[in-house]
Order: C-alpha cells, then structure tokens, then sequence
C-alpha cells in the first residue's frame, strides 16, 4: 500500500510517494496545472506507476484553523480527483509546510532557481511525512 501526498498549489502540484511500507515520504516530481484539467492524467499516470491505493492533499488552512479561500479550492481539487480516480484521498493540515521546505533548502544553501524547481515537491513530501507519522502514532 502507497500513499500519494500532493501539494496543489496555483501553477504546481507537488507529488511525493511513500514506501510500500507507509513509513518514509519520498518527493518524486511537480505536475503542471493546465486548463484542460490534465493534471489529473499526469497524476493517475504517476498513481499507477508506483501502485498507489490513496491520496493525501495538503490543506492549507489559516493560523486560527479556520479554511479560507485557498483551502476551498483544494477541498474541490481533492472531490474532484476522488471522483476521477475512484479512490480515497484525506485532506491533510499543511499550514507552513511550504515554509519549512523553503528554510530546509535556504539551509542547504540550494540556489534560488533550483530552489523553486523543487520546493512544490519537498512540500509534499512533508505532507505526506507528516500524514504517515499521524498513523503510526494510534
């Protein structure tokens, strides 16, 4: 059994995979948004490669708890792509994992350019991490 974790953002969605033992989340890429909806193509194709049987999208949510207007339209994207896939995906609290990605990376002394190439995908990849150590946790 893996997990997808994605982070849907307004040009990317970052996509990460966990192990087969739903232990460790692993970045492996950053579909493009187009206007056709093939984004949700370019992520069943990833779905299918690594035999995924779930989804976790990231729900950015306010400092209060409170779900604004970015958190509705992940909300959509998330019924959207349960209805297009037919499986199940959890939205999962991702306040400030974007941040964290962007100092991991500063800290890394990655440069600016690469920076913005890979910080959709180590933001997903914390979405899930963080998904997959709720579970372990009960």
């Amino acid at each position: 059994m893996r997990v997808m974790g994605l982070d849907y953002g307004d040009r990317n969605i970052g996509v990460a995979v966990s192990d087969a033992f739903g232990w460790t989340a692993q970045g492996v890429g950053v579909v493009q948004k187009r206007r056709d909806g093939g984004e949700f193509e370019a992520i069943a194709k990833l779905a299918s490669e690594h035999e995924v049987t779930e989804f976790v999208v990231g729900l950015p949510k306010n400092m209060n708890g409170t779900i604004g207007p970015r958190g509705e339209i992940c909300i959509a994207f998330a019924q959207d792509l349960q209805q297009k896939l037919n499986v199940p995906v959890h939205l999962w609290d991702e306040r400030l994992t974007t941040v964290a990605a962007e100092r991991t990376l500063l800290e890394a002394d990655v440069s600016r350019k690469k920076r913005k190439l890979v910080v959709d995908k180590m933001a997903a990849a914390l979405i899930l991490q963080n998904y997959l150590d709720s579970k372990t946790k009960r």
